[in-house]
């Protein structure tokens, strides 16, 4: 067989070698669409920012997202709706309305109706010999109870959150929720619990109404809510749902636009002040965002960017920052605050546990577009 001269062979590799060695190619130039997402002067790289948020509308693995709002030093960097949604449409909260809910909490104890560190005024629990008695409100705001939960099962209906919200605890949340006996010793461990939050709401209608008539205790919350919190904070747009005995489904169903949630995160990042009025003691906000005694990434109906457990970060604590935290809802709600970069991002949207996994990086490579202080 004839072979190559040695200096021709090499020749001959050449273009192979030149293609192994090539660039990349070069991401697809940015649509009209993807550019007018962000605004004048958004605090990161307009292109970087533009092409971020296009990806969280664009990728397929990371499910629907239906809003995005970016805002910087209060103003907002960027904004875009997917098809068939805009600034008017109101979005679920799920989980997100917990935040909410704690933080309702914190008002009535700064108005001096509820005690942090006493029972709450929950009769069943204060008659002889209840061992729920032990409870105090502290604990329900870290989800450390001990009171038996299931929040979700192998199959719908043994979740517990399932059996409250609809079937037989749906006509009276509170009383289901508040009826669970004790499986750990109160304080002792950490278990989410959309029911507890729903004791919350109970609790702070109890704190604001004696009467026991649905429609007195529905307009008693929303009354307060709307002329203490919502109103303040411009949030107009706010639905909350309330049960059949007038409970406040405070762990699940609020609605608002997407920009009414930036209001309440920035409201957040501000220690409870919006346009120079404090609303809600700094104090209670600080409280809100600090890792309780059970959980390194959880404070009160919070969720924090740090120390998750083996295996269970919702957020992206490997990537920080630290004092990032969370208002999170199910099928993909985010609220995330970043204190320290001035930053608040709303994603809204429906994605299933492996697409919010691939979720997050995009996120935080949002995130991380805009440096720490």
């Amino acid at each position: 067989m004839r072979t190559l001269p040695p200096l021709i062979a090499a020749l001959a590799l050449l273009p192979a070698l030149a293609s192994c060695s090539s660039h990349p190619e070069p991401p697809p130039p940015l649509t009209k669409e993807a550019l007018a997402a962000v605004k004048d002067d958004p605090g990161a790289p307009t292109e970087q920012l533009a092409r971020e948020v296009d990806d969280l509308f664009s990728k397929d693995d990371l499910g629907e997202t239906r809003a995005l709002v970016v805002m910087h030093g209060g103003r907002i960097a960027a904004e875009r709706y997917a098809p068939g949604y805009g600034p008017d449409t109101r979005f679920v909260s799920w989980s997100m309305a917990k935040t909410v809910t704690a933080t309702m909490i914190g008002m009535l104890i700064a108005d001096g109706r509820l005690t942090l560190d006493e029972p709450p005024p929950i009769p069943r629990w204060r008659r002889p010999g209840d061992p729920r008695g032990e409870i105090t409100l502290r604990q329900l705001l870290q989800m450390r109870s001990g009171l038996r939960h299931t929040e979700s099962g192998d199959v719908p209906y043994e979740s517990s959150e399932v059996r409250m919200l609809l079937l037989d605890g749906r006509d009276d949340m509170a009383t289901f929720a508040e009826s669970q006996p004790l499986e750990a010793e109160p304080g002792a461990k950490f278990e989410y619990s959309s029911n507890t939050t729903v004791i919350l709401a109970d609790i702070a209608t109890r704190a604001l109404t004696a009467s026991t008539d649905p429609d007195t205790r529905r307009a008693a919350v929303a009354d307060y809510l709307h002329t203490r919190l919502f109103g303040p904070l411009g949030m107009t747009s706010i639905v909350p749902e309330f049960d059949r005995s007038g409970t406040l489904i405070g762990g699940s169903l609020m609605h608002a636009t997407a920009r009414d949630w930036a209001r309440f995160g920035e409201f957040l990042r501000n220690k409870g002040s919006y346009r120079g009025t404090q609303i809600v003691p700094r104090r209670w906000i600080e409280f809100m965002i600090t890792p309780s005694p059970r959980r390194g990434n959880y404070g009160a109906q919070t969720w924090l960017n740090r120390d998750p457990p083996e295996g269970d970060d919702p957020l992206f604590a490997n990537r920080g920052p630290k004092n990032l935290f969370a208002m999170i809802g199910h099928m993909g709600q985010y609220v995330l605050v970043a204190p320290d970069r001035k930053l608040t991002v709303v994603r809204l949207g429906h994605s299933d546990a492996d697409e919010r996994r691939a979720l997050m990086p995009q996120l935080a490579d949002v995130v991380a577009l805009y440096p720490g202080r």
